[in-house]
Parts: structure tokens; C-alpha cells; sequence
């Protein structure tokens, strides 16, 4: 019978020793590279992130905005405007809600679809007078009173992806502060969806 040498044991010790000690340096190489990429996810994330605020103002006339506050590009998906947590088609059918029945004049500009810049605000609606100019800062003019005291009814709930592919809603305008929410995916068109 043969008998195995001392020295070959002591030599497949060793090497079963130095391949868990290469595992282990492996695991961890590995563990410290997703680690890395993660962060590095992390920073790119940062330096795309849109950041959304839906408001209105009477200064130096009537008017709601949609400014990007954030440090990345905003791409508008899905828009909804409500006039008393009621959807509303278009601005038109929102200023019937707000000052009655009749032609209302207005100046929009589109939501829907937009690429909103970081830093840009665009100005989304002007309320109007009968002459079709703006309907600028007048306390004696009843149609600039009543505007001023309805536009808070007015909200609107925004779904807007950053370049990544992340998205969040926005629900802002009216008396409250606005929040945002992260959201898996804006939704599709359907009736409520907010035409200009």
C-alpha cells in the first residue's frame, strides 16, 4: 500500500488555504464594486433630479406657473388641473368654473408633453380683461377681485420623469404647499387628462 508523502498534504493544505483567502479577496473586490456603482448611481441621480412647483400670482397680473427648481431637465408626462378637486378639461372650462358662464380670455401655454429646463419657468395661464390685456394688480376692477380670490381654488397634479426614467406627481396650487411623491410610472391619457 502506498501511503501519501506528508509534504503533499501539507501542500494541498496550503493551497485549499490560498483558495478560500482568493475567494474571500474576490467577494470582497466584488462587494466594493457594487458598492461603488451604487454610490455613483446615487450622484448621477443627483444631478438629474427635477424638481416641480405649480403656483399662481396677481403680480403684475393674474397668472399660474410651472418653474423646475431642481438641478435636471423635467419631462412633463401627465397633466391634471382641477377647479375644486374637480378635473377640468382646458383652461376654458376652468374659468367658467371660476367666474361663471361666458367667454373668459386667456393666454396658455402647454404643459402636457413639455421639457421643462432646470432653472425654467414657463408661465402656464394669464387670466385676461375684455380688452384681451393681461388682467394686471387693479383692486377697483371686479373681474381683477374676483379672479384674485378664485385662482386658489385652482390645483393641478403633474407626473414628470427625470432623464433616468424616474417619476413623481406633483400636486400643487391652491392654499397648501405643494408635495411630490416618487410614482413607479406616470399614468396614461384617460377623460381627466388635462387638454390645452
Amino acid at each position: 500500500m502506498i501511503g501519501v508523502v506528508p509534504e503533499e498534504k501539507e501542500t494541498r493544505g496550503a493551497s485549499r488555504y490560498d483558495a478560500v483567502i482568493a475567494t474571500f479577496v474576490g467577494l470582497l473586490a466584488l462587494c466594493v464594486s457594487a458598492y461603488t456603482a451604487y454610490i455613483q448611481r446615487q450622484q448621477v441621480r443627483a444631478t438629474v433630479w427635477p424638481i416641480l412647483e405649480f403656483y399662481s400670482s396677481n403680480a403684475p397680473d393674474i397668472h399660474f406657473t410651472l418653474a423646475n427648481k431642481g438641478v435636471g431637465p423635467a419631462l412633463i408626462r401627465h397633466v391634471i388641473v382641477k377647479v375644486d378637486d374637480q378635473p377640468v378639461k382646458n383652461w376654458r372650462e376652468a374659468m367658467e368654473k371660476l367666474l361663471g358662464p361666458g367667454e373668459h380670455l386667456v393666454s396658455e401655454s402647454d404643459m402636457n408633453g413639455h421639457v421643462l429646463a432646470p432653472n425654467e419657468s414657463i408661465t402656464v395661464v394669464t387670466a385676461r380683461d375684455a380688452n384681451n390685456n393681461p388682467l394686471v394688480f387693479d383692486k377697483t376692477n371686479p373681474l381683477w377681485v374676483t379672479m384674485n380670490k378664485e385662482r386658489f381654488r385652482v390645483t393641478a397634479e403633474i407626473c414628470y420623469c427625470s432623464t433616468l426614467g424616474e417619476c413623481w406627481t406633483l400636486r400643487g396650487g391652491g392654499l397648501t404647499a405643494g408635495t411630490t411623491t416618487e410614482t413607479h410610472r406616470c399614468p396614461t391619457p384617460s377623460a381627466i387628462t388635462f387638454q390645452q
